[in-house]
């Protein structure tokens, strides 16, 4: 089954990089920078950022649906950020490292399954999960600090 693995959008970040301390912090952001990789997994980009690199650690709503799964959570995303990290058929390689909770959603947002597996096994939870026709697309998430990784749809 082919699949798409992507980032989150470039555009709702860009104004916010390059924000001083003070405006991050009006708007619940904090400025870090990355001292060691893996560790800083940039949502944009699907790639974790390299020692010095700087990030923003953010709230985003991740799955904005009128159902009792609507979510948000942090998220770190890269201030060298350029395009969305986008692979057909393939799994980023920061999701191989860690363990993920995967949740397969119906078009209006309801969960119709949902596993905990490392990332060496995501592959085969996604021809699992798309096997329902009904799923319509997949989060994932660090399962143990629960941030949102990326979103996982048919090709």
């Amino acid at each position: 089954m082919d699949y798409i693995v992507s980032g989150l959008p470039l555009a709702p970040f860009q104004s916010l990089f390059g924000l001083d301390e003070t405006e991050l912090r009006a708007r619940g952001i904090t400025r870090m920078t990355a001292d060691a990789k893996p560790g800083y997994p940039c949502r944009i980009t699907l790639e974790d950022a390299e020692p010095g690199e700087t990030l923003l650690l953010l709230n985003w709503r991740h799955l904005d649906a009128d159902s009792p799964y609507r979510g948000d959570g942090p998220i770190f995303v890269r201030e060298s950020a350029t395009a969305t990290g986008e692979l057909r058929n393939a799994i980023p390689e920061q999701q191989h490292s860690r363990l993920l909770s995967v949740r397969a959603y119906d078009t209006e947002g309801w969960m119709r399954d949902a596993e905990v597996a490392e990332g060496a096994e995501l592959e085969s939870l996604i021809e699992r999960f798309f096997a329902d026709p009904k799923v319509a697309f997949l989060h994932a998430h660090n399962a143990r600090r629960g941030c949102y990784a990326c979103r996982i749809e048919r090709a």
